[in-house]
């Protein structure tokens, strides 16, 4: 919420003309500013006496940035063991740290879940802070926002990196509002600004026809989430070893305003596609919806995932789960198959980290062979059933 400098407000109503929010009104010839006020500026900048300020501005001020020191990498826990994301990201993360002369740290939240400390260390982290607790078993809002919350304000890291997974994305922003400091979210690229050594996101922007690289000045710590299968996961050294740091949770079963009821399973390993190292992705190139058949078939006898395009699941050919490309799920597996698929610029952002690409297309020209390691100019629908077969006499073999 701005502030008004009551001494100094001259109640010339001009910022209750601009709020475009209605959350500025005059009592007793000075302004006041309700509840709906968005600091979005607009009277910051029209007051002529000077009296506004963003509450923000004076939190960063009083704000000592030295005292935040760290890189730290959240470790999401699924089936217990850790997410690829996480280990991606301390990979990332290692980069960071050295070229900030800072160490870097996975945060464990969880029960039971000392023992993955090693996978942290293995991939690179000098430190893991670990909070443990019955409460905190399973994923859970509140729990975990005030367990991470808690540890931030404790040991001040300076940057805090998370995975754009569906916990990640529900976690993230309620650290960083809790804080008073920003997120930058689903990014794509990490790196440290030359000019002030902090660190530059680097995330799609309008609609992904731009790239935006975004810096986090006035406030602690730099906070972001970051697409899985973007970063390659560093080759783990299991000789390795570091500082487990245990912290006592001060979640009560009563702060959580959920409760766990069931574990509904609504979607197979066929579209588990940030951890799969083999998808099979398809196209308008199928020509039908029921063409789909035959990705599936081949994704099924490799153990693959299923896979589709913006305009596959535009048409509702395939749920929006299995979406790969810019606006859907950014994967690299060690091979991606795209059938019947053009190569529309936003797709190849999805998957272009992937390994092997192996393209059938029958336009010899379609963009997406230029990226393809191994490409088939041919029907799709008529490509696959073969292929299929194929694999299935290797396999029995």
């Amino acid at each position: 919420m701005a502030v008004i400098i009551t001494q100094e407000c001259i109640g010339c109503g001009a910022c209750e003309a601009v709020c475009p929010f209605g959350a500025i009104s005059l009592q007793a010839d000075k302004a006041v500013i309700g509840d709906a006020c968005t600091q979005c500026g607009a009277c910051v900048d029209t007051c002529p006496a000077g009296a506004i300020r963003r509450e923000a501005e004076d939190q960063a001020a009083a704000m000592d940035k030295s005292q935040y020191q760290d890189v730290w990498v959240y470790l999401e826990v699924a089936a217990g063991s850790l997410k690829n994301v996480g280990l991606e990201l301390l990979g990332e993360g290692r980069k960071l740290a050295d070229a900030m002369g800072q160490k870097l740290a996975g945060v464990l939240l969880g029960n039971n879940i000392e023992a993955l400390a090693q996978e942290a260390f293995a991939h690179g982290a000098d430190q893991v802070y670990l909070v443990a607790a019955p409460e905190l078993a399973r994923y859970n809002t509140d729990g975990y926002t005030a367990a991470f919350t808690d540890l931030i304000h404790t040991y001040k890291p300076s940057v805090v990196l998370l995975g754009a997974t569906n916990d990640g994305r529900d976690l993230g922003p309620r650290i960083a509002c809790r804080l008073g400091t920003g997120l930058t979210a689903d990014c794509t690229g990490l790196g440290i600004d030359e000019a002030t050594g902090l660190v530059a996101w680097t995330r799609p922007a309008f609609g992904g026809n731009i790239m935006a690289t975004i810096l986090c000045p006035e406030h602690r710590p730099q906070m972001g989430t970051v697409r899985p299968s973007v970063f390659k996961r560093p080759v783990p050294d299991y000789a390795k070893s570091g500082e487990i740091i245990k912290v006592a949770s001060k979640v009560k079963a009563a702060d959580i305003r959920t409760k766990f009821l069931d574990l509904v399973q609504v979607c197979t390993v066929s579209c588990n596609l940030e951890e799969a190292e083999i998808i099979v992705s398809g196209g308008r190139g199928l020509g039908k919806p029921e063409n789909f058949c035959y990705v599936e078939e081949l994704a099924a006898v490799l153990g693959g995932a299923v896979g589709a395009s913006r305009a596959v699941v535009d048409s509702g050919w395939k749920p929006p789960m299995h979406q790969v490309g810019q606006t859907g799920k950014t994967v690299g597996p060690k091979i991606y198959f795209a059938c019947g698929i053009s190569g529309a610029i936003q797709h190849l952002a999805g998957m272009s980290s992937s390994d092997i690409i192996i393209a059938i297309n029958k336009d010899p020209d379609a963009p997406i062979f230029r990226m393809a390691d191994y490409g088939i100019v041919g029907d799709a629908v008529e490509v696959l059933p073969i292929l299929t077969e194929e694999f299935r006499k290797i396999k029995a073999s």
